[in-house]
């Protein structure tokens, strides 16, 4: 994923490759809030719950490895670890001192004063295991969508209550009688979901990780420089627009903004993924969290860390992820369905058995009702799947981050594809050098590998191999510096030269001729132009290549009813001609960086799920947005943050070995909650009573054998799971 990615192009009404704004360049600190914003009709608000200054840098609410239990209350991977390491403590002895189901097992211990230790266990438990659960269906409840977290909250809350009533009236009101407790149900309910929930957050990580690495590129301080010439530390939040600071070498620039004195060399890399270190000058724009180079520069504050480039991706990494969120999982559907099939079929065995039989019946045949319904099978099918997926993703260099990533898969309907690195080589050759001054095309080839001397953009490192093989002694041109969205400049014996696109010629009025880059462009080259005091000089074109699996893959995607789409920067004839030697797939050309996110939401707006493949932090908007987010390997920490999936051996043909994945994956989730929810769609209504005239009518003791069965086939299903071959 190069060259849309990094920003390399423009249009001319043909826009060409541009060898300098790789990654978001052009998105500068002066123009960042129209650029980035969402859309007229989607205006941007920051989040201040979740982003907050702190000492001069952005912290993120949420903790690293956090999961969402459900109306998003996040729990802390550390934190969860540690409340089921006790909660199994507490149920250990919860699980010799008390009946199981009625029925007394072998191991059971029993003495004088037993029945205490049992309740204030399981009181503890109760509300301390539990918590995360409360939380949940609290949230699930205001949100008007009971799912997961309310069917659990139900099961051990209809366990604790009934055995505390059952506790009170053998211990104090009827101690000759025995009225049945649930307090062994409730411990294992309690440890099972903990640990169902445990084995899919270590499975998986966190999608907040890529809000917390992208403040963390911002420093704590800033050396404010003050009236007098003086500096002082101070905290970035104290920043304005129009301070001086002072940023000396090695440093992180504070924030966004315009060199007022100074000179050096910046790298931006953690910011745009450009390697090469971007000579800065007073009148130069720099971004915030790149790093500065030998040299002390002055920067005057266009914009504080709240608005600046990182603030604005960030806002917008968090509104799309917090619209995924809403999206619910299979689990939580089905959940849905038993929570309401419980609370019904509980309160009419109540209502039924209470006429017939009494108000004491009535009420253990709801509350078996409920324990029944209690999910432990169903808290294990999905968590045991995703943990058995993502151990077979990694295996096959796949790693898969967020759940819903695979669950989104069977909706899938668009794939977006750059062009350059993921369906062609991303190795430039150099097709024609023409020089259209004096100078040689020898000589023009010279000047091009000048300027290009320490890029490692695609198209540089293109250049720098044709100039190697004619045996051209290249010396890098001196104060090169970005044109961003455009190009570079630098000089070269004292003269300045600069490489630029068809686009900057024409919005500058310079002459060039439209034939000769309509000839060159419609062989799929990238074209560039050498221009001096206003004049064009020469031109050069490069050609990509196709990957050899790269029909392959397209063809792959279409036998899976799946449409292609690439992305490219680059002119539209160059991008037309990769389309159709892919098969004439469906493209979209020109392209600026902050075009692919409107992209994802246009075709989302017409109700389809899409796919983004993207290896940038200018890609996290897109990656966060899209329904599933496929990061490159070899990108940016960001960009793989934001990623529901990553291709760790960078090989785009993996995306197919995820789409076969994760439908078998799907496959596996579908059966087990058959296996999970059939359990409780047939038990409910036995347990209810009605089969009763019959004569048969459900015991707990043989609906927690049933329950016990269901667990232990959901756990063998999901190691049966195996990645297909859908590409072959």
């Amino acid at each position: 994923m190069k060259d849309m990615n990094n920003g390399k192009h423009d249009s001319m009404n043909n826009m060409n490759m541009n060898h300098d704004d790789h990654k978001m360049k052009n998105m500068n600190s002066q123009n960042n809030k129209s650029q980035m914003n969402m859309g007229s009709n989607h205006k941007m608000k920051m989040d201040h719950g979740s982003i907050k200054m702190k000492h001069g840098s952005m912290n993120m609410n949420m903790s690293g490895g956090s999961m969402d239990m459900g109306g998003g209350h996040m729990m802390n991977m550390g934190n969860f670890k540690r409340r089921f390491w006790i909660s199994l403590i507490l149920t250990i002895p919860i699980l010799l001192l008390s009946p199981f189901m009625g029925m007394k097992l072998p191991f059971q211990i029993t003495f004088s004063g037993s029945d205490w230790v049992v309740m204030i266990l399981s009181t503890i438990l109760f509300f301390y295991g539990g918590e995360p659960f409360f939380k949940g269906a609290k949230g699930e409840l205001e949100n008007r969508a009971p799912a997961m977290m309310t069917l659990i909250t139900l099961g051990i809350g209809a366990s604790y209550f009934y055995s505390l009533y059952a506790f009170i009236m053998n211990t104090f009101v009827n101690p000759s009688g025995h009225v049945m407790n649930f307090f062994w149900e409730l411990a294992t309910l309690i440890v099972i979901m903990l640990l169902g929930h445990w084995i899919e957050m270590d499975a998986v990580m966190n999608a907040g990780d890529a809000l917390k690495k992208m403040a963390a590129l911002l420093p704590n301080t800033a050396h404010l420089v003050e009236p007098n010439g003086k500096t002082k530390d101070v905290n970035l939040d104290q920043l304005q627009v129009g301070n001086v600071v002072l940023v000396q070498p090695g440093e992180k620039v504070p924030s966004d903004g315009v060199v007022d004195s100074g000179t050096s060399a910046v790298n931006e890399s953690l910011v745009t993924g450009e390697s090469r270190a971007v000579a800065k000058k007073p009148g130069s724009k720099v971004i915030g969290g790149s790093v500065n180079g030998d040299g002390s520069i002055k920067v005057k504050v266009t914009a504080t860390a709240k608005d600046g480039y990182l603030a604005q991706v960030i806002k917008m990494v968090q509104a799309s992820q917090k619209e995924k969120s809403k999206a619910q999982t299979m689990a939580d559907k089905v959940s849905r369905w038993l929570f309401y099939g419980a609370l019904i079929i509980g309160i009419l065995a109540l209502i039924i058995w209470t006429i017939l039989s009494g108000l004491s019946y009535g009420l253990q045949r709801m509350i078996t009702v409920l324990v029944i319904a209690c999910p432990h099978a169903l808290g294990l099918a999905i968590p045991l799947v995703v943990a058995r997926s993502t151990s077979i993703g990694a295996q096959n260099g796949l790693l898969i981050r967020h759940r819903q990533a695979i669950e989104e898969v069977k909706r899938l309907d668009y794939v977006f594809m750059d062009k350059t690195g993921t369906l062609t080589e991303g190795v430039f050759q150099v097709n024609d050098v023409t020089s259209d001054s004096d100078m040689s095309d020898n000589e023009l080839l010279t000047k091009f590998a000048d300027l290009e001397a320490n890029s490692s953009h695609p198209l540089a490192t293109g250049i720098l191999a044709k100039a190697k093989k004619e045996g051209i002694n290249v010396t890098p041109a001196k104060n090169v510096q970005a044109i961003q969205g455009v190009g570079l400049t630098g000089q070269i014996d004292g003269q300045e030269y600069k490489i630029v696109t068809a686009k900057y010629l024409s919005d500058n009025h310079l002459d060039y001729s439209q034939k000769q880059f309509d000839d060159l462009a419609s062989q799929g080259n990238s074209i560039s132009y050498l221009v001096s005091n206003d004049k064009v000089l020469g031109v050069i074109a490069q050609g990509d290549v196709l990957r050899p699996k790269s029909i392959d893959l397209i063809k792959a995607l279409r036998r899976m009813n799946i449409t292609p789409v690439m992305l490219t920067g680059d002119n539209d004839l160059a991008a037309k001609r990769v389309a159709h030697q892919l098969g004439d797939i469906d493209y979209r050309a020109e392209l600026l960086p902050q075009n692919k996110e409107e992209i994802i939401k246009e075709y989302q707006s017409k109700g389809n799920d899409v796919m983004m493949v993207g290896d940038g932090i200018n890609d996290a908007p897109s990656l966060s947005r899209a329904n599933i987010g496929v990061a490159i390997g070899a990108g940016t920490d960001v960009a793989i943050e934001s990623a529901d999936v990553v291709l760790v051996r960078s090989d785009p043909e993996d995306i197919i070995d995820f789409l076969d994945l994760a439908r078998a994956t799907n496959r596996k989730m579908v059966e087990n909650l058959w296996w999970g929810a059939g359990y409780n769609i047939i038990a409910m209504p036995l347990a209810a009573g009605i089969l009763a005239p019959l004569g048969i009518i459900l015991s707990p003791a043989v609906g927690a054998l049933i329950m016990s069965a269901s667990t232990i086939i959901v756990a063998v299903n999901a190691l049966t799971l195996h990645m297909g071959k859908i590409k072959e």
